[in-house]
C-alpha cells in the first residue's frame, strides 16, 4: 500500500513533466542495459532495464523482472544485455522499415565488464556452462556485426534508472538523461504555442 502511495504522489507531483525530442542529423541507433543484482527479496530475481536512443533521443525503453535467478552480478547484466540485444535487433529492422538502415553495429553500453568479456568470448567456461544457450544469442550477434558491446562507467549508465530505487539527485539526473524534463523548463515550451 505505501508503494502505490509513493507512486501516486509522484505523479501527482510530476503532471507536468514529458518527454523532449531534440531535432538531430544523427541516426544511429544506440542503447544502455544494466541490471541490479537479485533485487527481488522475495524470489531473488534480478531486474533487467534497457533504453534506446535514436540519435540524441530516448525512443524506447523497459524495466523488468528477469525470466531466471542468476547465480553472479556478471550473470544478471549479461542476462540484461540479451534482453537489450533481442530489442535492439527488433528497433533495428523497425527502423529499416522506416528507411533508417542502420549501416554500423548498434552499440549496448554496459557497465559490467565481465559481462562485455563473456559476451565477447565465444568460449565456455566453468563458470558460464550454466546459463541457458537462449541467452548467448548476443554472441551471434556480435559475430553477425549487428552489435557492439561497450563499457560505460556507472556513472554514465542512463538504464540505472530502471533497475533500483535511487537517491533523488542521482533519479532526477538519470529522468533529465533520458528526456523527462518539466514543460515548464524548456525555452519555447507548449504554453507560448497556445497563445
Amino acid at each position: 500500500m505505501n508503494a502505490a502511495k509513493r507512486i501516486l504522489r509522484y505523479l501527482k507531483g510530476t503532471f507536468d513533466y514529458g518527454i523532449f525530442y531534440t531535432s538531430s542529423n544523427d541516426v544511429c541507433l544506440k542503447g544502455y542495459c544494466d541490471s541490479d543484482y537479485a533485487g527481488d527479496v522475495d524470489d531473488r530475481k534480478s531486474t533487467t532495464g534497457f533504453v534506446f536512443y535514436f540519435g540524441e533521443n530516448a525512443i524506447s525503453w523497459c524495466s523488468r523482472k528477469q525470466p531466471i535467478v542468476t547465480l553472479s552480478t556478471c550473470e544478471s547484466e549479461y542476462v540484461a544485455t540479451t534482453a537489450g540485444t533481442c530489442h535492439a535487433i527488433w528497433l533495428r529492422r523497425l527502423l529499416s522499415e522506416l528507411y533508417f538502415a542502420q549501416d554500423r553495429a548498434t552499440k549496448i553500453m554496459v557497465d559490467n565488464k565481465s559481462a562485455i568479456a563473456l559476451a565477447k568470448n565465444p568460449v565456455f567456461h566453468d563458470r558460464s556452462k550454466h546459463i541457458d544457450a537462449r541467452f548467448h544469442f548476443i554472441r551471434d550477434c556480435i559475430a553477425n556485426k549487428e552489435i557492439e558491446v561497450e563499457y560505460v562507467k556507472t556513472l554514465d549508465q542512463v538504464a540505472d534508472i530502471f533497475t533500483k530505487a535511487l537517491k533523488k539527485d542521482r533519479f532526477q539526473q538519470l529522468r533529465e538523461m533520458i528526456g523527462v524534463v518539466k514543460e515548464s523548463s524548456l525555452e519555447g515550451s507548449v504554453e507560448n504555442f497556445k497563445k
